[in-house]
């Protein structure tokens, strides 16, 4: 055993029917070699595929395994938070249920997490997928790396495991649209990375697309920087000087250069350049606009349809039915012990 603290896993799953019954099998093999008090949180963010019937089966057989079903897809993020929410170990671990988190890289995380770091997150060394598609997502994190006002690791998603102290922060923060690793470096504490690589889906299709995958990286980027608004003042600013040299060389050409060049075809690229520039303005500004107009909405951000061995209900009740402790003053109880005698 590397603890004997009680370890939440977090699981969220969507389209991951097929790999629900190998993820159960691999992971209590891994937490009963790590430590004697664990659980499972499944979260089905409303799979269309037969998960239900999967995960209540699982859920029948093992009182451990927790199963969270949301009225509706909500994302990942969002299955991850209302996983977090039920969680009840003093370390939470979070994993996509495809098994391209290998439970076999717990007991590392574990050990890490035993020296003293509150996060200890998973480090993709390497993916086992194309290359180009392998090379797209390392120049992804390098520039949100560059980009974004914070110190992010590199190559590390959303597997880790978290101490109670940092999962506590991650629940009182009230943003809905939330970037779970992004925020995992905002709360701060100690952290640190273990390498693993991580490998193909089990079973199924990747639910990414190319589209997804940009909506990815602009959540990540949009999150955690200003950069892209910076960006836009400085292009605002090269355009007007750019704008004001060309006024000047044409106002000398007019009376330099006899044959200087005149007429419609001048005037439309210069009105193409503008609007150009000006739209690319307004994408930009329409993003950071629409990520305003989610929040104010004070929308919940997930909706739990039903919940299958909610221990978390039990702990509640058995700390209602403790005496709670009195608040002692001092200086009070001196001023009456005065007034006794």
């Amino acid at each position: 055993m590397l603890t004997n603290r009680m370890i939440s896993v977090v699981v969220a799953c969507y389209r991951d029917a097929g790999s629900v019954q190998e993820m159960y099998r691999r992971l209590r093999l891994m937490l009963d070699q790590t430590t004697p008090r664990w659980e499972i949180i499944y979260v089905n963010d409303n799979s269309p595929d037969n998960a239900d019937e999967v995960l209540t089966e699982l859920a029948r057989l093992d009182s451990r395994v927790t199963v969270i079903t949301h009225s509706r897809n909500f994302g990942s993020q969002m299955a991850f938070t209302s996983g977090m929410k039920k969680a009840r170990g003093e370390g939470v671990v979070l994993m996509d249920g495809d098994l391209q988190d290998p439970p076999e890289v717990i007991p590392d995380l574990v050990r890490k997490w035993e020296t003293g770091f509150e996060v200890v997150y998973g480090v993709r060394e390497r993916r086992r997928e194309s290359r180009p598609m392998e090379a797209a997502r390392k120049m992804f994190y390098r520039i949100y790396r560059r980009m974004s006002y914070l110190d992010m690791p590199l190559d590390a998603g959303d597997f880790s495991i978290m101490s109670r102290c940092v999962v506590d922060a991650l629940l009182l923060l009230p943003e809905r649209d939330r970037f779970l690793r992004g925020l995992r470096a905002w709360v701060g504490y100690r952290q640190t990375g273990v390498p693993y690589v991580r490998p193909e889906r089990f079973s199924g299709e990747s639910t990414n697309s190319f589209s997804d995958n940009i909506r990815w990286a602009k959540r990540g980027i949009l999150s955690f920087s200003y950069r892209p608004l910076e960006m836009v003042s400085i292009l605002a600013f090269m355009v007007t000087v750019l704008a004001g040299i060309a006024i000047l060389g044409y106002f000398l050409a007019w009376f330099l250069i006899p044959n200087a060049p005149r007429g419609f075809m001048t005037l439309l690229v210069a009105v193409l350049f503008l609007g150009a520039v000006q739209l690319l303005s307004l994408s930009v500004i329409a993003e950071y606009l629409g990520k305003i107009f989610e929040e104010v909405k004070q929308r919940p951000p997930f909706i739990v349809k039903k919940i299958l061995n909610d221990h978390s209900q039990v702990d509640r009740s058995l700390e209602a039915m403790e005496p709670v402790p009195v608040n002692r003053n001092p200086v009070r109880e001196a001023i009456f012990a005065a007034l006794e005698r």
